[in-house]
């Protein structure tokens, strides 16, 4: 069932383009744009001003605006202006649209068991415990 509303979802939505999963993943293949991005994900819809992510990582704000201005380009996040403050959130449909990208005809179609689509369960890929923090 989850697996038939998860291709409705993407029906609906619509899947991503080829060029533009290429400018997503182009953009997260950067340690300081990989970190910002996960920061976002985890400030959640209401998202962070420039100055607070350049803070959380350590950056100078020219950096940090190049590296925000990289992810916006691609897509993955979105600017709001708050009076003085510019705020950055992620775009939570196009983040599941690469995710499904990804993802499309996993197992050949089939239901994914544990170990063969689950992070915990590849040997290969850490356990979500283990992964660092931004």
């Amino acid at each position: 069932m989850l697996r038939f509303a998860f291709l409705l979802y993407f029906d609906i939505i619509g899947n991503m383009e080829t060029k533009d999963a290429v400018a997503a993943l182009a953009a997260l293949a950067q340690d300081t744009r990989l970190a910002a991005f996960r920061l976002l994900v985890q400030a959640g819809p209401s998202g962070l001003p420039a100055g607070e992510i350049a803070g959380r990582l350590a950056l100078p704000p020219a950096t940090a605006s190049f590296h925000l201005a990289q992810l916006s380009h691609a897509g993955l996040v979105n600017t709001q202006a708050r009076g003085r403050f510019v705020i950055y959130t992620v775009d939570f449909n196009r983040m599941t649209g690469l995710l499904g990208f990804l993802t499309d005809n996993c197992c050949g179609g089939d239901p994914c068991g544990p170990q063969s689509c689950s992070p915990t369960g590849n040997p290969a890929l850490p356990n979500q415990t283990e992964r660092t923090k931004p």
